[in-house]
C-alpha cells in the first residue's frame, strides 16, 4: 500500500484497490468520484448522505488532493467515464 497520509492525509493509493486510484483510507471511494459528484453539483451534504462512511474531514482531504492535482483527477474521471 502507498500511503499519502505525509502529504496528503486520509488519502491513499493501494495497487489493486480501484485500480490504484487514490482514495478515502478505510474506503474504496475514489477522490475522482467525489470530485465528479461535485462538478455535477451535489453539496458536500448530498455525497455525505450518499457514502454514509464518509465524514466531513474526508472531504476536506479529496478536495485538497483534487487542488494539488487537478491534471491526475480530471484524467480519470475522463477514463472512467469514457469506459
Amino acid at each position: 500500500m502507498h500511503d499519502l497520509e505525509e502529504t496528503f492525509p486520509g488519502i491513499e493509493s493501494t495497487p489493486g484497490v480501484a485500480g490504484g486510484e487514490p482514495c478515502i483510507v478505510r474506503t474504496r471511494i475514489p477522490v475522482w468520484v467525489l470530485v465528479r459528484a461535485r462538478q455535477l453539483g451535489a453539496s458536500e451534504d448530498d455525497v455525505l448522505q450518499s457514502y454514509p462512511s464518509l465524514r466531513a474531514e474526508d472531504l476536506v482531504h479529496a478536495w485538497a488532493y483534487y487542488e494539488a492535482h487537478p491534471d491526475e483527477i480530471e484524467r480519470q474521471i475522463h477514463d472512467n467515464e469514457a469506459a
